[in-house]
């Protein structure tokens, strides 16, 4: 019970801002990390994830990110159906809606034209 009280001393109430966490999806995640005790004001690689149906569109959107000087990693993939193939982009980026968002919707923008589209993203917490 010890572990149990002291954790719940640990827990902070705090009022949600939506203009730093808008009701989307994003801003639900976002908010819920910031929630969990994650400092999001420190860089850290957040991998966006981008499916296609095809490989030659799948490397040429992988060459098109090397280019810019982007991290990224290739691969088959069989999470969404129709799209056989995924770029994972790795950019270190403070966690914040607006950068996370540009981002993404960049990515989602720059994949569609190859016909591709955004898979969602991830990282790893902060304190």
């Amino acid at each position: 019970m010890r572990g149990l009280v002291l954790a719940m001393n640990k827990v902070k109430t705090m009022a949600r801002d939506y203009a730093l966490y808008p009701d989307d999806e994003n801003g639900n995640v976002l908010w819920k990390m910031k929630q969990g005790g994650d400092n999001l004001d420190i860089p850290r690689e957040v991998d966006f994830a981008v499916v296609f149906a095809d490989e030659p569109s799948a490397l040429e959107f992988a060459m098109r990110l090397l280019r810019y000087g982007q991290k990224v990693s290739f691969g088959r993939y069989e999470g969404a159906e129709g799209f056989a193939f995924q770029v994972q982009a790795h950019p270190i980026m403070v966690a914040s809606y607006e950068h996370v968002s540009g981002y993404e919707r960049q990515l989602g923008k720059d994949a569609a034209a190859l016909g591709g589209r955004n898979d969602g993203w991830g990282c790893y917490g902060r304190e």
